[in-house]
């Protein structure tokens, strides 16, 4: 299941919740109980390590598992 990030309206508080894909635009509750918490867009930080920048330090192939499994990247 993926990760979402979720903001309470009542109380602000910005918190992350494990739902299926299906699940993942309805409002969830927050940790404190108010309901009606609705998804934001996350932000992330990449970073490369020089060369090409086209895998991290050790990965021996092109996606995200580091060449260990079969999707032939």
């Amino acid at each position: 299941m993926p990760l979402y990030e979720y903001r309470c309206p009542k109380c602000r508080a910005t918190f992350e919740l494990l739902r299926p894909i299906s699940q993942s635009d309805e409002p969830a509750p927050c940790p404190t109980g108010h309901p009606g918490a609705t998804r934001v867009v996350s932000l992330i930080a990449a970073r490369s390590w020089g060369g090409s920048g086209d895998s991290l330090p050790g990965a021996s192939g092109g996606c995200a598992c580091g060449g260990n499994c079969s999707c032939g990247h």
